[in-house]
């Protein structure tokens, strides 16, 4: 059990410049904007050494959670049409909703949880995230799950 992996999730600001700039090289590979390992590793002036030792450590949150299924714990204003609105931000985003379970509300709030496979996510998931913290009659949102 000594080999199996250990996964932490880091605020970005907290890691070292190396993981951030071997992301950024991955990310311009991925999109094509780098054709190759030498001109990725060139554009975010890194070794390619460096690219090579950590390629495959460092994922970005999207990439950790793409065709993975999330649970989102929402606590909502208990008014007529919220939850229309934030089922209508999973599908502008392409999150397939899989499961909602409700509470009944108390004391004018719900809380809703909310199972979606993000394999077509059009944002990323911090994107999808800040936008149900920002909708009309949001109290909280979070990631349960993932």
């Amino acid at each position: 059990m000594a080999n199996t992996p250990k996964y932490y999730i880091v605020e970005a600001s907290a890691l070292p410049e190396i993981f951030l700039k071997v992301a950024e090289a991955k990310r311009l590979l991925s999109i094509g904007e780098a054709a190759t390992v030498n001109d990725a590793t060139q554009m975010t002036g890194i070794s390619r050494s460096a690219f090579y030792k950590y390629r495959d450590a460092v994922l970005p949150f999207q990439n950790m959670m793409t065709g993975r299924i999330i649970t989102f714990q929402l606590l909502l204003h208990d008014a007529p049409g919220i939850l229309s609105d934030i089922l209508a931000l999973f599908a502008t985003n392409k999150a397939n909703i899989m499961t909602i379970n409700s509470i009944v509300p108390t004391n004018g709030c719900a809380v809703v949880t909310i199972s979606a496979e993000t394999m077509d996510l059009t944002v990323q998931l911090e994107e999808l995230l800040r936008q149900l913290r920002g909708a009309e009659g949001v109290i909280k949102a979070e990631i349960l799950a993932g």
